[in-house]
């Protein structure tokens, strides 16, 4: 993340990474320290596999306790009610869509980048497909650019819970 990047998330994306950040504090540092220390109990350090393992570990939790803490601290929490404009698309919306490419209708929530995830049907608002839907209104047709092609959507109905 560039530190002019502005990191926004909904409150629930906030609690999530609160949660993780809770659980590599309590559980997963703690845990590794003890894998570590088990792993130097074993003797010589220059062949051991576990000893690498679990540092290799402790410094990918390490890393992401620090991701977490900085982007936590400058997070900007937005709650879409407190944005909603009755029936347009703004962050934090879960919008209804209908795909002329699928034929059959979708539904997604715009979020910030590291909310987004497609398999949770949350769609970060710097995509393609997020930046095409802001702004934009029930009843407006879209049409998306996509890495796959162009995409067509109708925007069914927006909430903002």
């Amino acid at each position: 993340m560039s530190s002019n990047e502005r990191v926004v998330l909904t409150s629930r994306g906030a609690e999530a990474l609160k949660a993780e950040l809770k659980k590599l504090k309590s559980t997963d540092r703690p845990n590794v320290i003890a894998a570590i220390s088990e792993a130097r109990a074993h003797g010589d350090l220059s062949e051991n596999a576990e000893y690498d393992a679990a540092k290799e570990q402790q410094g990918f939790i390490e890393g992401r306790i620090a991701e977490l803490e900085g982007n936590l601290s400058i997070a900007e929490i937005i709650s879409p009610a407190s944005i909603a404009v009755e029936g347009r698309v703004v962050f934090g919306a879960v919008v209804n869509l209908y795909d002329e490419n699928l034929d059959g209708e979708v539904s997604y929530q715009l979020v910030g980048n590291l909310e987004a995830d497609l398999e949770k049907s949350r769609i970060s608002i710097s995509s393609p497909i997020g930046k095409a839907l802001i702004g934009k209104e029930v009843g407006d047709e879209v049409v998306v650019n996509a890495p796959s092609g162009k995409r067509v959507y109708e925007i069914l109905g927006v909430s903002y819970d």
